[in-house]
């Protein structure tokens, strides 16, 4: 009877211990994380406070406008935080694998709040392209500048974050297309300073759309397949079937699946067809070893499940597919 696979020769122990780093870094990291995020909620939120005084003192509707945008980046710094405070709860009850995808929801709300911004913007983009308005380019500039300086903090606060998690992303998103945002209309306030140009600030509003909406398809994209529990991108699924029938005593492999419960959790589940004497002799456990070896080797896929069956088993499966 020919060996296993030489990674099943690894201890259970070893695989345990393992397991049990990562979901401890894991945990350690969302803390951090939240720590990160209400400090940027912090900057963000004092910072649109600040704005709504000078709009009212100043009697600026432009002020009080931008104050309306900066309102949006608190809702998704505190959906943020929501989110991850959720996410490092343990597992239990009904919620076997905890809250973690309140993460990826997270992550689809600041891509949908980002394109209706963006849509906003195009649109008074549009309108100040036809009809300029008389703009104070010294006001436009100061704010800007601003502006842009508590967006430089809380970029560098959010860049100590993992920004593999899709929420994190997605906050670090609307963060870092604000600072692009003012220095877009920094820009255009100096163009209007020196020239009087005042469709300056219209072309640096849209853009600032055009990042916008290229940055919420890529939120979208990714928390769509997650939501939608398609394969990660990073696993081929025909690869980890070669990988599978090409394990010793291994005949077939069907009702293969894969998933991403959150970010940086794939899931794996199959149905594995190994020879009937695996069963007779005890060697099915061996052959159970070498099957989730392969895939954390090969896909770094730590949590697969794998039903183990004799060919005769066929017979029984109902809705069974490849």
């Amino acid at each position: 009877m020919p060996d296993p696979d030489p990674l099943a020769q690894r201890p259970a122990a070893q695989g345990q211990s393992r397991r049990a780093e990562v979901a401890t870094s894991a945990f350690a990291g969302a803390g951090a994380d939240v720590r990160y995020l209400v400090a940027a909620l912090g900057l963000i939120a004092a910072f649109m406070v600040g704005e709504v005084v000078a709009a009212v003192l100043s009697g600026s509707l432009a002020l009080l406008a931008d104050a309306g945008h900066m309102l949006t980046d608190v809702g998704a710094l505190g959906a943020g935080v929501w989110a991850a405070r959720l996410a490092a709860r343990p597992a239990g009850g009904r919620w076997t694998y905890g809250l973690k995808r309140a993460e990826i929801l997270s992550a689809a709300g600041n891509g949908v709040t980002l394109v209706v911004v963006a849509a906003v913007v195009v649109l008074e983009g549009i309108t100040r392209l036809v009809r300029p308005p008389v703009v104070t380019g010294s006001v436009v500039l100061g704010v800007a500048l601003a502006g842009a300086a508590v967006n430089v903090a809380a970029t560098a606060v959010l860049a100590r974050a993992n920004r593999t998690s899709l929420n994190v992303r997605g906050a670090f998103a609307h963060v870092v297309t604000d600072l692009y945002a003012f220095g877009a209309t920094a820009t255009a306030g100096l163009l209007i300073l020196l020239t009087g140009w005042s469709r300056a600030d219209a072309v640096a509003s849209l853009l600032v759309a055009a990042l916008m909406a290229g940055t919420a398809w890529g939120l979208l994209r990714d928390a769509g397949r997650i939501l939608l529990q398609g394969a990660p991108e990073d696993v081929s699924l025909a690869e980890v079937r070669a990988h599978i029938t090409g394990l010793d005593h291994v005949l077939g492999v069907h009702d293969l699946h894969a998933w991403t419960v959150t970010s940086n959790l794939p899931t794996l589940s199959a149905h594995v067809v190994v020879e009937d004497h695996c069963f007779a002799s005890g060697h099915a456990p061996r052959v159970l070893d070498s099957l989730q070896a392969c895939l954390g080797e090969h896909f770094d896929v730590e949590h697969s499940t794998f039903q183990l069956e004799p060919a005769s088993h066929a017979a029984h499966e109902r809705g069974r597919h490849a």
